[in-house]
């Protein structure tokens, strides 16, 4: 069997929600969540099985609604959250719910709630809930902080997983009540100690520093229509790739971002999400509604330069030592390193194995998981 080849996975329902469960190291594994209008709705525990080329899964339900999103808590590989769609007579609210998965020795068909976000549901803000978009934990793995992206504002939440008993708001980012623009997505920068979030609204990105809070950088458009979705370099500050409704992938300098670094044009639909390798920074994964997922080489703007070094003489140096590139072969140019085209269907989710850096999934709105490698040739010239 070829070991490049994909893998695919069917779900019985539609689904949009995908994530890499991050607290465990030894196994690859996904969460999907569906949506289906009529039928009880389920959660996808997903283990990819590199050795044998082959995917096992557990199943659970999700009765209370349609999934938009789903993320794994960095804390605790056993507890997940969804934000899901609830009918209240004839509106349709958004509402966040963490999730413990049960152990072998528990029913494995009834995943148990640990904590509902009741605080989601005060009537201060029960207007806005419709518009609750998504909940990402905060990247350090000591922290048990959560964001939630709603129409016009951002909450930071401390949510204590050990007691599973209290969240409470720690702050609130807002565009302003006059404002007619809402989130589209957002994002915790890495790095800083995690003290900095950015978040997409209309066609700009713009981020606090959640120290002062103040704003620190705005891109004002940032893309021709609405952005979609936003990632920072894991390895080098101040850089920022971004995706959205003009079809591009866009790659910023936050301390020059008059114009962007590079543009990636090879998408011919909405680009739904990008996200950098969390290892090799060069890898970028992009997937779109034209059914396709892309893997780019972005070596030009990556913390990895091609090329080694040798000393050599130098008869004006002070330490007669100085070190000059020596380029053994042609090195490699930015752009695709392979098109993906296993889907039939708008790819809304894509994203990076957290334990094996050379794996990665997306997901179509028609229920269609796909595991695929980054190909061997690449992954060689990246490590040799």
């Amino acid at each position: 069997m070829d070991d490049d080849s994909a893998v695919i996975y069917g779900l019985e329902f539609q689904a949009r929600a995908l994530c890499a469960v991050v607290g465990d190291i030894d196994h690859i594994q996904f969460l999907v969540g569906t949506q289906s209008f009529k039928n009880d709705n389920q959660v996808h525990l997903i283990e990819f099985d590199e050795e044998n080329n082959v995917i096992n899964s557990n199943v659970y339900l999700h009765p209370i609604g349609e999934v938009w999103h789903i993320s794994s808590c960095p804390l605790d590989k056993e507890i997940l959250l969804t934000c899901y769609d609830r009918l209240n007579g004839s509106k349709t609210n958004r509402h966040a719910t963490a999730w413990k998965i049960p152990t072998d020795d528990e029913v494995p068909t009834s995943p148990s709630i640990i904590m509902h976000y009741k605080c989601f549901l005060i009537t201060s803000i029960t207007p806005l809930l419709r518009s609750l978009d998504s909940v990402l934990w905060h990247p350090n793995e000591d922290k048990s902080t959560l964001m939630s992206v709603h129409d016009q504002h951002l909450q930071i939440w401390d949510f204590q997983v050990a007691t599973s008993a209290s969240a409470k708001v720690l702050n609130v980012i807002d565009l302003g009540e006059k404002s007619h623009l809402s989130f589209s997505s957002a994002a915790w920068n890495p790095h800083h100690n995690g003290t900095q979030v950015a978040g997409a609204y209309d066609t700009n990105i713009k981020a606090w520093d959640l120290r002062a809070m103040k704003p620190a950088y705005t891109i004002e458009n940032a893309h021709g229509i609405l952005v979609r979705d936003l990632d920072f370099n894991p390895n080098k500050p101040y850089y920022v790739v971004s995706c959205g409704d003009d079809c591009q992938v866009k790659f910023w300098d936050v301390r020059n971002s008059t114009e962007p670094l590079l543009k990636l044009t090879n998408h011919s639909h909405w680009v739904w999400s990008v996200s950098y390798n969390h290892f090799h920074d060069q890898l970028v994964l992009s997937s779109s509604s034209d059914s396709r997922v892309m893997l780019f080489n972005i070596i030009s703007l990556s913390s990895e330069p091609f090329g080694q070094y040798e000393d050599i003489d130098d008869e004006e140096s002070t330490s007669n030592k100085y070190v000059k590139p020596v380029l053994e072969e042609e090195p490699p140019k930015d752009g695709i390193i392979a098109t993906y085209e296993e889907h039939e269907d708008s790819v809304y989710a894509s994203c990076w194995s957290c334990s094996d850096p050379w794996v990665f999934a997306s997901l179509s709105y028609d229920g269609r998981l796909v595991i695929n490698r980054v190909p061997r040739t690449e992954k060689f010239k990246i490590l040799l």
